[in-house]
């Protein structure tokens, strides 16, 4: 029998996740309910080879169900999308947030490959999201596209030059969004810490977080994703200083550890620019945990240059760590440098990763017996502030709610906690801290 809903298999960034929200809306307005929607990743070849699979299985699964592809991959290399049989139709990335390609599918009026040049696109639509399925907090797109040039990135010829929402649009939609229940709201993008540059009088973004602190005060928690360390912003700086809704837990696009190739890789940090900046929010706010992402076996990366990476996690004192091995990717300069062998990058990517296993476990244990609280998401599990997975011993709470809990344990990856008010039913009078 055929759905009544388009269903969507998102890869790769928070940002995917927010745009697969636009179309499934833009999908059903259209009146498309049995389709299958795959939003591809191109971060990494092993990501776009994941999305290649999922089209294949989709067609194989449900031969009848139409199979739109569309995201980062499809942008970048159309031709190679278009030739799969498998895909019925391919949509650019500018393409997919416009209710005019959804109209027209359903009135089979678009052609089976609509991409529009996204260099072109100067402008980024605020779309106003309702709701996020299976997602207790909401993404809130700020920003889009990059205007560095990595080089081991490809994502910048799949999203185009970086275009920022205004200020007035983004608080529209959180207000939108918490009016419907939203209790924690992430601001995202690919690159939000350029958000700002190509507006008017180049706001900066510590001045976005603080005008959506300030002007939707019913908003529990406020998050970031991936920020840039390249650029210290002192008006961020103080909203973490004044303001205790917004998260203390920053995820950082560090890369590496060694200045050598930091610099082949065309970062605009170096080292000391990592330590700077923990070291200054740490001042700011004590109890900030900070994530980073990590790349292993980066061209012409020494045995030297890998320590140097790790020795920056324990420096910086990071405690998320997000590891990727490096894989070229066409079209970018990384590709033409000499290459590590691959096992050489898998032993360095178990070592990092077993440096973050052991950094989440110290960090774990040092949170035993102190009180926070929790947004649960499913089953009695969820969030803290700093992002710790928790799960509750006790008790019954809908997904959703925030919950004043104290730390028990710590289990593996997650910690166990207690509810200060345990009770079978949902306590509906438990709120989150003041601040």
């Amino acid at each position: 029998m055929a759905r009544n809903r388009p269903y969507i298999h998102t890869f790769g960034c928070r940002l995917n996740i927010w745009e697969s929200e636009v179309m499934r809306e833009q999908a059903e307005q259209a009146g498309l309910g049995n389709v299958n929607i795959v939003n591809s990743c191109a971060v990494t070849s092993e990501a776009e080879k994941q999305s290649r699979q999922m089209v294949r299985r989709l067609k194989k699964e449900h031969p009848d169900t139409p199979v739109i592809v569309t995201g980062c991959a499809v942008q970048i290399a159309p031709e190679r999308w278009a030739d799969m049989p498998e895909a019925d139709f391919i949509l650019g990335n500018h393409d997919k947030l416009q209710q005019q390609s959804w109209d027209r599918l359903s009135e089979d009026r678009l052609a089976p490959a609509h991409i529009t040049d996204i260099m072109q696109i100067e402008q980024t639509a605020s779309h106003m999201v309702d709701a996020f399925d299976n997602h207790t907090r909401a993404f809130v797109q700020v920003q889009q596209g990059c205007d560095h040039r990595c080089t081991f990135c490809i994502i910048p010829f799949g999203r185009g030059a970086s275009r920022s929402v205004p200020i007035a649009q983004v608080i529209m939609q959180a207000k939108k969004l918490v009016s419907g229940g939203v209790k924690e709201i992430v601001l995202t993008g690919v690159d939000i810490t350029s958000w700002g540059a190509d507006l008017d009088g180049r706001p900066r973004l510590g001045q976005l977080v603080l005008a959506l602190l300030d002007e939707v005060p019913e908003l529990p928690r406020l998050r970031l994703s991936s920020i840039d360390p390249a650029e210290p912003d002192h008006y961020l700086m103080e909203a973490l200083s004044s303001h205790a809704r917004l998260m203390p837990h920053l995820h950082l696009s560090v890369q590496h550890g060694d200045d050598l190739i930091l610099k082949r890789m065309k970062r605009r940090h170096l080292r000391r620019d990592i330590l700077r900046f923990c070291d200054e929010v740490r001042r700011r706010r004590a109890d900030t945990v900070f994530g980073a992402d990590m790349i292993c076996g980066f061209p012409t990366e020494t045995g030297a240059a890998h320590q140097a990476s790790l020795d920056l996690i324990d420096e910086a004192g990071i405690t998320y760590l997000h590891v990727f091995g490096y894989s070229p990717r066409e079209g970018t300069p990384a590709a033409s440098m000499p290459q590590l062998e691959q096992p050489v990058i898998k032993a360095r990517v178990a070592e990092l990763r077993q440096l973050g296993a052991d950094r989440l476990a110290q960090h774990l244990a040092s949170r035993q017996h102190s009180v926070d609280m929790m947004l649960v998401e499913s089953d009695n599990k969820g969030h803290l502030s700093s992002f710790e997975l928790a799960e509750l011993d006790t008790g019954r709470y809908a997904a959703g709610e925030l919950v004043a809990v104290e730390i028990e344990t710590a289990r593996e990856d997650r910690l166990v906690v207690r509810p200060l008010r345990p009770n079978s039913q949902t306590d509906s009078s438990v709120r989150p801290l003041a601040g």
